[in-house]
């Protein structure tokens, strides 16, 4: 994104390498900065440092207490509560491994670790970053086939959770290490106290690295949340249609959930992403230091969003989260349906499972310790752990 530091700015064309541009970027990472043009005052520094604050140490303190909560309770150990382990662990790294130093840049109105400890914030920032958006999206996708194609979750086959938490790192380290190779590069951003991709460099590499992560980290992890979320809300609703009170209640909850989960995807990331594409494709004056500091706050904010909507929604977890603050064991509901269902618990979420088609158009619903829906073609199992 453009850069303005007193009476410079950094180009939009690959010229900003040049050595004018070298020169600017050690003014940027020397000097302090009280008030630029198009950049931000010493208030608007204090502004953004008291976010960052905030970010910071609620990041670290929920995603603290996720660790903590999964070591001490084993029935969390779940091959679905893997993948949320992974987004806790890939948040709080972003928490000590890179919000202290724009935090502390904030504060003093400038960059303060030079150019290659800027390199390193925007490598560690989109590192850490793309591994919890790929597992969102991959955790969405781990719902919807438990959900829709299997009849039996085995609890203690850990191999396709560890393979999607493996892929998510090998997968963004494959995104995020080209720029320290030369493919496009990491530098300074919006007022220069942060740093991330060179979205505003013109060559035609640079712009492909762009559009590639645009699409391939942020876009496509949001259709596959859109799809498999999707798929799951109208499995609930084909239940739903029968009428069961506990069915409807089950709907409502879902789509509340899946709302929630959606809404915070698209507003901690997509405001980034859009403005990344405006500082490519437009003009130096669409995107100034304030108007790109908001979205990059907003991607930090995901850090404190994520472990609320996808852990604390965990009811099973909540429970723990209780157990935990009353120093007390296993809470007993939890054990009773590890020991009624050891082999279909998922913490929170239900199960359908859709099979042969029946020759009888009767709806029936037969007693049993899981509500059986048999509708004219289909049969719907549903196991939802309340």
């Amino acid at each position: 994104m453009v850069v303005y530091v007193h009476d410079w700015n950094f180009s939009t064309t690959d010229s900003s390498l040049s050595s004018s541009s070298i020169n600017t970027d050690k003014a940027l990472w020397g000097s302090t900065v009280p008030h630029s043009p198009g950049g931000l005052s010493r208030t608007g520094h204090t502004v953004v440092a008291v976010c960052l604050g905030f970010i910071l140490v609620a990041g670290i303190l929920s995603n603290f207490l996720i660790l903590l909560i999964f070591a001490k309770f084993r029935s969390l150990w779940t091959p679905i509560n893997l993948i949320l382990l992974n987004i806790s662990l890939s948040d709080i790294l972003v928490c000590v491994f890179g919000t202290p130093f724009s935090f502390a840049a904030s504060l003093h109105g400038r960059w303060l670790i030079g150019e290659y400890g800027c390199k390193w914030y925007g490598f560690a920032n989109s590192l850490f970053g793309i591994v919890s958006l790929v597992s969102l999206s991959l955790l969405s996708y781990e719902r919807y086939t438990t959900v829709l194609h299997s009849s039996q979750v085995d609890v203690s086959d850990f191999r396709k959770a560890w393979l999607f938490v493996g892929g998510s790192w090998f997968y963004s380290l494959f995104w995020t290490l080209p720029p320290l190779l030369g493919w496009s590069s990491y530098g300074p951003e919006g007022p220069g106290t942060t740093c991330s991709v060179q979205w505003h460099l013109r060559s035609p590499s640079s712009i492909l690295y762009v559009l590639c992560l645009f699409i391939f980290c942020l876009l496509l992890p949001l259709l596959l949340m859109l799809y498999s979320y999707g798929r799951i809300l109208m499995a609930i609703r084909r239940v739903g249609k029968i009428n069961l009170l506990a069915a409807q209640r089950r709907e409502r909850h879902i789509s509340l959930m899946v709302f929630s989960m959606v809404s915070c995807y698209m507003l901690c990331w997509m405001p980034y992403g859009i403005v990344a594409l405006m500082a490519t494709f437009g003009g130096s004056e669409l995107v100034t230091p304030i108007t790109s500091v908001i979205p990059s706050i907003l991607a930090k904010f995901s850090t404190v969003v994520n472990p609320v909507i996808y852990v604390f929604f965990n009811k099973q977890f909540y429970r723990c989260v209780l157990a935990f603050m009353k120093c007390k064991g296993e809470p007993e509901i939890v054990q009773g349906e590890e020991h009624r269902t050891p082999k279909t618990q998922l913490s929170e979420y239900f199960h359908v499972h859709r099979k042969a088609s029946l020759s009888s158009p009767q709806v029936q619903i037969p007693s049993g310790p899981r509500n059986t829906v048999l509708c004219s073609r289909h049969v719907v199992y549903v196991h939802y752990t309340p």
